[in-house]
Formats: structure tokens, sequence, C-alpha cells
């Protein structure tokens, strides 16, 4: 009995410490290194807390939207509200399609405009000006959707406001135009192996979250200024309420409605349609402009040449209405849905309305399978099945049965996926369902690679917040296409929209032929395969004379397709430069992003050279600004990493609270509930013991 008892004490201490850990754990890594903070341990903000000391006060987005093109500012403005000088690191998104070529830092009466150097240099260049006291800042791309800006020697009493400057294209698809700007980075599942340290010591992966439902004191305002050509239709943000401030037709402000409401932890997305030639076919040249001139001249570095004059076109082509064959082949649908932690919830149950409304949709000569994800996988059956009214609502009630925990290994979960034994019979559509909180975005964009040729691949971005860089990639190297789910209301229209994308034909075998217009460099190099009716969009430069025709042809069904642009003279404008970054994004995206040149040194020597000529943010180059002034004689500054708040309707499970697992706190239940099943075996031992006891004792 006393051995019992023993182990009963023990197992109890086990369990209150195991359920103590966030502190303990939290209070271990205080203890370990005072001037670091890692998730995904929750930040508790305290009269004693650096951060609260040291807050990102307020967000100023401000986007002008000139018919495809957005230029957006960004501005970042901090304060140091404590007794001593702070380094801190702030983690925050954008768009995976933006072009980043821009960025100024003011420190009361100094303004120093960024240079935009190699990734090493700029990094060298800023830790040294940290350690002799200068004030800095560093803008680094983690992914093509994730930035983190580091600012040094920030004195107290200081207001130090960081601007950033994007350009982005906005491409219709089935005439409705959509304009989201990511206010927050989701928290990232990370494999073992994947969330490596970086040189300043810590990864942005295990950038600290607050508490659900917390949001720091500062403020997010967004306006945009929408400048279309046309009449504006249909105008309206789920997001975020908005006040519209329209001048004639086709040109509106739009502003944040409720100043109250924090609106840094959600999307914003504003969705609007144009009236008259919106989709029509169109050409711009820009000409006269070398790059490291206009807009961008003040982030090139010193010294620096660049490339020679240049002239760049945008070339713009609607195509064709699609066209339904009589017969459509049957087809296999396999749907890869994410149900961790992060999905805990509000995400999960609009995923679960998704998957009701995509298999009750099938017809019974489709075969379909599911694979449910989170630390592991289960699959629904070995081989894909019919698509009976029995099998789909197994299938529903399998989904039914989730609730959302562990960590999100999407990479093993598409494996098995793709090694489900396939039908020829059949063309193959894998789909994946997923908020993309995740960190290893090449594996599972090798995986669609290496597999593209037997299936097309789709993916559904559940929430408001999702991993943009993720859901886009999977379709762009799959040759599929993206969609976005934000809540239940939107599941049963999307579901629709997928069906009818993956039913009809595509327009294939698209060619392009510049005939006596000098074109050169363009971008993309062949016009992908389209799913969506949605315009061809190509990106180029041009010498000579503006003359000539451009032709488009291509297939959609048995039909053959045509367009003709005329080149003139009057296409020609030295007014915008963003056309210039387009082009530059569009090459970088074709280089290197997807996973399909990640190991090549080629790519990276040609990525950098980009970077530096055009001055754009790369893997490979960063943005440094450094105030010439020693202001901080003694080097000495508190390193802080700021927390973020946890995008809206996303758990603490996402994060798991300061737990010492990788992200979602799955080995920890285990343990809770296997010290659970324990117990009562030991309580049972123990009472039997107790008996045999009292028979000893007779």
């Amino acid at each position: 009995m006393k051995k019992a008892k023993q182990l009963f004490c023990i197992l109890t201490a086990l369990f209150l410490l195991i359920s103590s850990a966030p502190a303990v754990h939290a209070a271990t890594q205080e203890n370990e290194d005072e001037d670091k903070i890692l998730a995904p341990y929750f930040v508790v903000q305290g009269s004693s807390s650096c951060i609260e000391r040291f807050p990102l006060r307020a967000t100023s987005v401000n986007a002008a939207i000139n018919g495809m093109i957005a230029e957006i500012f960004v501005t970042q403005t901090y304060t140091n509200e404590g007794e001593e000088p702070i380094s801190a690191r702030y983690v925050f998104p954008a768009s995976s399609g933006v072009s980043v070529h821009g960025m100024t830092m003011e420190i009361g009466n100094q303004l120093v405009t960024a240079q935009i150097k190699e990734k090493e240099e700029a990094k060298q260049e800023f830790e040294q000006a940290k350690r002799q006291g200068k004030s800095a800042s560093l803008l680094e791309q983690q992914r093509p959707n994730v930035f983190t800006m580091d600012v040094a020697n920030i004195m107290p009493g200081d207001v130090a406001k960081i601007e950033l400057h994007y350009t982005q294209m906005i491409t219709p698809k089935d005439g409705v135009y959509e304009f989201i700007f990511p206010t927050v980075v989701g928290p990232r599942y990370a494999e073992p192996g994947e969330d490596k340290e970086t040189e300043s010591g810590s990864s942005w992966i295990r950038s600290p979250y607050l508490p659900k439902g917390e949001t720091p004191l500062g403020s997010y305002d967004i306006t945009v200024n929408l400048d279309a050509g046309v009449p504006v239709t249909e105008l309206s943000c789920k997001s975020h309420e908005i006040n519209v401030s329209k001048n004639g037709d086709s040109k509106a402000r739009i502003t944040l409605a409720d100043q109250e409401d924090y609106a840094g932890n959600r999307d914003f997305t504003l969705k609007y349609r144009l009236t008259g030639e919106s989709l029509q076919t169109g050409l711009v040249l820009t000409a006269g402009t070398a790059a490291g001139e206009g807009s961008s001249s003040k982030t090139a570095s010193a010294g620096q040449s660049g490339p020679p004059e240049e002239n760049f076109f945008m070339v713009t082509v609607q195509p064709p209405e699609r066209y339904v064959p009589e017969d459509i082949p049957p087809r296999e649908y396999i749907f890869v849905l994410d149900v961790s932690g992060s999905m805990n919830g509000y995400p999960l149950d609009t995923a679960k309305a998704l998957i009701r409304n995509l298999v009750s949709g099938l017809k019974e000569s489709d075969r379909f399978n599911l694979v449910l994800f989170s630390g592991s996988s289960e699959q629904m059956a070995d081989t894909s099945l019919p698509a009976t009214r029995d099998n789909i609502r197994k299938a529903i009630d399998l989904v039914d049965s989730q609730d959302g925990y562990g960590g999100t290994s999407l990479s093993p979960a598409l494996e098995t996926a793709v090694a489900i034994p396939s039908d020829e019979g059949f063309a193959r559509s894998i789909v994946i369902i997923t908020d993309g909180y995740i960190s290893g975005e090449q594996n599972v964009f090798e995986i669609v690679n290496q597999n593209m040729d037997s299936a097309s691949f789709f993916s559904f971005g559940i929430g408001c917040s999702v991993n943009d860089y993720l859901i886009k990639g999977i379709a762009n190297a799959g040759l599929g296409e993206s969609f976005l789910v934000t809540d239940e209301a939107d599941a049963a229209s999307t579901a629709q929209s997928f069906c009818t994308y993956v039913k009809t034909p595509l327009l294939t075998e698209i060619q392009v032929d510049f005939g006596d217009f000098e074109a050169y460099d363009t971008e993309p190099s062949v016009p992908s395969t389209l799913f969506s009716r949605k315009p061809i969009v190509l990106f180029g430069k041009w010498k000579g004379e503006p003359r000539g025709t451009i032709r488009i042809t291509g297939k959609t069904g048995n039909q053959d397709y045509e367009q003709e642009i005329q080149v003139t003279p009057a296409a020609v404008t030295t007014q915008s430069d963003a056309i210039r970054y387009l082009w530059a994004r569009t090459k970088l995206e074709r280089l290197m992003d997807y996973g399909f040149s990640k190991d090549d040194p080629s790519v990276k020597e040609e990525v950098t050279e980009i970077g530096l000529a055009y001055s754009l943010m790369t893997p490979y180059t960063s943005f440094v600004a450094v105030v010439d002034t020693v202001r901080n004689p003694e080097g000495r500054s508190r390193d802080v990493d700021q927390p973020n708040p946890l995008p809206l309707h996303v758990s603490n499970l996402a994060v798991g609270g300061g737990y010492a697992a990788y992200s979602e706190p799955e080995s920890l239940i285990v343990i809770i509930l296997a010290a659970g099943a324990l117990l009562p075996g030991l309580l049972r031992k123990r009472k039997q013991m107790r008996q045999n006891g009292g028979e000893n004792a007779v």
C-alpha cells in the first residue's frame, strides 16, 4: 500500500507539473536569457515587461489602386517608453506577390532612406551600427509573405517611424477584383529540424503571440484610394466595417468605420466589380526610366550603377467564356483536410461546411477519398471510393467527428494522398484545405512538383489570416487554382466555383507572337494553363519603336482562340514605375518561388542581381538604414521580440500557450491522457491491496 501511495503521489505531482508547464518553462527560459522572449510562449505584459515599454504604437496603411496596380505605403510607429535603450524585432506579413522596393526610417528630426544590399552585408552593417550605439533598422524577408523588422538603439523617449513601399498586382477572377492586405502572421508549426536559429539568435517561427482575444494597445488604420477609370460596383468588405466616400462613379475612398475595433488581427479584404470596359484587352508601355531611378532611386545602394535605361510593357488579355463539353470524364477527388489545433473552433467548422458541400456535389461516377491530418494522418479508405450516398455520409460523419488539436504535419499527409492507388480512367484532383500555419512550405511545393504529372492540385485557405504563400503556391506549382473561404457562408458558393473550374476545359496551348514589336525578357516566358476566367497578364521589356501587332492564340475545348493587340505610340507613358517592379517580381517568382530551383547557386546569384538592380526585397537582399550619429555610446540595449496578436478566430491551441512542443501541445495531451489512463489502475491496485491486507489480518 505504501508503494501504491507513493506512485499515486508521484503521478499526481507529474500531472500538476505538466499542467503548470507554461509558467515553469517560461520562467526557466527567462532565467536562461533575460533579453530573449521566444514563442511559442505567451507574453504576459506587466509592469516589469520591457515589451510593454516598447510597443508598436501605430500602423498606418495607405493604398492607391489604379486599374490592376496597387501602390501601398505602410508606416509603423514605435515608442520607447522605458528608461533604457531598446533593440527590438517585429514580425509582419505582406501578400506573397508584392514587390517591396523602398524603406525610410525617421527618428526625431532625422530621416534616413534605406539602401538595398546583399543580405549578409546588410546584416553586418546593422549589427555594427548596433554595437557602435547608432540607431538603425533592418528589413529582411523570411518568406515571400513574411518579413522581419529589426530596430536598434531606440533611446528612452524616442519615437521611431518606419515607412515601407510596396507595389502589387490585383488580377480579377470571374470579373471580381480582390485587394487583400494581410495584417498579422499566423503561428507556424515546424517539423523537427525546420525551426533553425538565425544569426541573431532567434527564429521568426518562434515569434511570441498574445493570448486569444488580447490585442495590442496601438492603433491600426487602413485607407484605400480606388481609381478604376471605369464605374465601380458591388464594393464590399466582409473582414472589416468600412466607410466609402465616392467621387464620381469610378473613384472611391475607403476607410475603417470602427476605430475601436482593432483591425490588425485579420486580413483586410476588399472586393469590387468594374463595369463597361473593365475586362478588355489592354497594353501599357513605359519608357525612359533606368533601374534605380524614379521613386526607387533613394533606396539604391551607393555606387551601384544598375542596368542601362530600359523600357517595360504590360499586356492584359481577357480569355474567352468557358467552353463546356458534352462529355466530362469521370474524376477522382482526394481531399486533404487540416484538423490541427490552429483549426480548432471557427476555422474547422468552416472547413467542415466546405467538405460537406464539396462531397455532396459529386456525381456517382466520381470517386473520392479523405486524408485528415494534424500531427499524424488518418485516411478514410485504402483506395478511393465511389461517390455514393452511403460513402458520402460516411465521409461527412468522419469529418464532423473532428475537434481540432495537435500539430500541422501537412507534408506527410500529402505524401499519403499522392500514394493512394490511382485509376487510369479517372482524372485526379488533390484538394488541400488548411489555414496554412506551417513553416515547411518548400517541402510541400516539392511534393506537388514531383506529382503534377499525375494530378492537379487545388488549395482552399480557411480563415481570416491564411498563409497565402502556401495556399497560392500549391495551386501555382500544381497547375490548379486557389480559393479563400473566410466563413461558413462562403462555403457553398466557393465549393460551386471549384466544381465549375475542375469540370470544364481550360485555355491551353497558349502562344504569344510579338511580330514587329521588339519585345524581350517576357515574364512569364510561357503563359500558364488557365483554370479560371481571369486575364492573361504578361510583362516584359521592349526597344526600338512601339509598332506592330501582338497575337495571342490557344485552345479552349476543341475550339481555337485568338486575340490581337495593336501596338501604337499612344500606349507609351513615363509616369509609372510600377510595371518595372511587377516585371521583376514576376521573374523572381519564376526563378525561385514554389520550390523549383531552391538549391541552384546560379539562381541565388541571379535573384541577388535582380534585387540589387531593381531595389527589391528578396531572400538574398535586405534594406538597411543607419543614423550616422552615435546616440547610445555604451552600445548596450535590451533585446525584445515584439508579440503579435493571434489571428481572429484562431485558438490558443495554435501556439500551445508555452508548451515545449514545436507549436501545438499534442505530446502534452498524450501525456495527460496516459496519466488519466494509469490513475484508475493504481486506484484499483490500492483497493485490492487493502482487501488483501484485510484478508491476511483475518
